[in-house]
Order: C-alpha cells, then structure tokens, then sequence
C-alpha cells in the first residue's frame, strides 16, 4: 500500500473531550479533501479515559498509549516515528480544524518547494485571530514574553516585533516560526533538520525546530486560508506551577543555545527576582486575608519555581 499525502500527529493529555472534538474534524476535513491521510494519536499517560474512547470511537485511528508522559517533543518524536506520509501535520488536541484546511495546506507545500514547515491562522473560539507567528526571539524578547515586564508594558515594543504587530494577519507570509499548536512540515524537510530536541519537553521547541530548519537554507510559512480553532493550553493549565517551570527551563535552554551562557545566566537571575516579587505579593496579600485559599496556593506554586528553576 503506497504512503499517504498526510500524517497528523496528536499529542494528547487529559483532555478526552477535547480529543473527540478534534478527531471528529480531522475525518470530516479528510472524507472530502483531494489527498489521502492517517491519524496517530499519542497518549501521555492520559487518566481521563482519553486513550479508551479514541480505541472505542476511532477503530481507524492509530493509538499509541504511552505509559509516561512524553511532553509535546518527546511525543511528537514517537508519533512521526510510526508515520508514512510526505507531510506531517503536528497538531494539538485542543483543536478544531476548519473545512479546506487540510487541502489547502498541502497544496501549499506542493506549491512552494522551498517551505519546511507552514502554519494556518490560529483563531480563538470567538472566532478572533490568535497570535500564531512569530520572528525569532531576541535578548530583549527573552526577558519581556511571559513575564513580570509583560504585565506591566503588554504592548512594549518587544511584543509588537516578535508578534509581527507590523505586518497584516491576513495574507500568505514567510515568518521565522509558527507556533506548534499547528505546523505542518515537509517530510524531506524533518528528514535533514532532525526531530524535535526533546531537551525542551514543552515550549520554545518548535521556536528552535524552525530556526534549525532556517540555518539549513529551508523557509517557514504562514497560510491564512487555512484556519484551525485553538482552545488553547487546556492540557498545559490544569498544572499551573508546572507549566511555567516548564516555560521558563526551555527559554533558558534556548537563550543558553543561540545567546550564549552570559545571556543565560542573566535572564535566570531576572527570573528568579520576578518569581521572589510575585511570592511576596502573594504573601502580603495573604496577610490581610484578601482570598486566602488562592494566595495559600499561589504562594506554593512560586515557591516551587524559586526551589526548582
């Protein structure tokens, strides 16, 4: 039997209801797309049921039930592994792929040789555009995404050029990197760059996976025709504390790769001073008795990160 146009990869982690959804849009975009396809779901040691109901409802899906969890590199890793198609489309649980998208990916990449990876429009549920591309972090970058400088300037200048706040989201683009949620890949493209550095479990992997693919001479690309709704983080949320160490521990790794060990260690100190404020604000507003559960708890998740970053 010859290969398919397409694989999609789905990593997934307690998040069954999510998975179904999603799983129901991949076949109705398939049944009516111009190219064959399969589907592998990887499960992350899911407690939720989700591998049982994808083996029950889903007989044409491949399932492999991992009895750990792999993270979004080491799970998408295994999942290319037992692929056969051309492209890869790695794709979050938390999604719903809208109709066309899938054919008017591929078409793309058949279209346009010199593209390793391309990523649709992201849009919220409301039907918003989500951010979903992106140049490539600087040092600037570094210290202002995702931090205590972010919520105080959310619309800093730093933030408007890693978002391309400068060029318009409705039109076909090369970008430094999309975002993982969605990315399809060229199989040559993964063959010759590698697979995903599982040394960054979650985040900042597909930003290094991109920028490898660049220093190779391949192109990254954004498609606005071909949109995919993200929910957004519905696996990552459930564990805050974990997801923001996680977070933190691949932007060092990355600024630690392409910055150099003097950026690093610079960018964890400023971490470890913006978690110690956050901690004290917590605890002062633990002291006056402002919602004391969720200071309680707010308070062990940024000691946590203090002990463990």
């Amino acid at each position: 039997m010859s290969p398919p146009d397409l694989s999609i990869v789905i990593v997934s982690w307690n998040v069954k209801d999510l998975l179904r959804q999603c799983l129901q849009s991949l076949l109705a975009d398939l049944q009516t797309a111009p190219l064959t396809g399969e589907i592998i779901v990887v499960d992350s040691a899911s407690t939720d049921g989700s591998p049982q109901m994808t083996a029950r409802e889903f007989p044409q899906v491949t399932l492999i039930a991992s009895d750990r969890n792999l993270g979004y590199a080491g799970g998408n890793n295994r999942g290319v592994q037992a692929a056969r198609g051309r492209y890869l489309f790695l794709l979050n649980p938390d999604t719903v792929v809208k109709p066309g998208a899938l054919a008017a990916m591929t078409a793309y990449l058949d279209a346009h040789p010199q593209v390793a990876a391309l990523g649709p429009q992201l849009l919220w549920p409301s039907g918003q555009i989500q951010s979903s591309r992106r140049r490539f972090p600087t040092p600037g970058t570094l210290f202002w995404e995702s931090t205590l400088l972010e919520q105080w300037f959310p619309h800093n200048r730093f933030r408007r050029y890693y978002h391309l706040a400068d060029c318009p989201p409705d039109r076909p683009q090369q970008v430094d990197w999309v975002v993982g949620a969605a990315i399809m890949i060229r199989r040559t493209a993964w063959e010759q760059v590698g697979p995903i550095d599982e040394e960054y479990f979650m985040y900042f992997e597909e930003t290094d996976w991109c920028r490898r693919a660049a220093l190779a001479g391949w192109e990254v690309h954004y498609l606005p025709a071909a949109q995919v709704v993200h929910y957004e983080g519905k696996s990552s949320e459930q564990v805050f504390a974990a997801r923001t160490l996680r977070f933190q521990r691949s932007k060092l790794r990355y600024t630690r790769k392409y910055f150099g060990p003097v950026w690093a260690a610079g960018l964890h100190g400023f971490l470890r001073l913006t978690f110690a404020l956050q901690w004290a604000e917590e605890t002062a507003k633990w002291l006056i008795g402002h919602r004391r559960p969720l200071r309680r708890q707010r308070m062990a998740a940024y000691g946590r990160l203090l002990r463990e970053l």
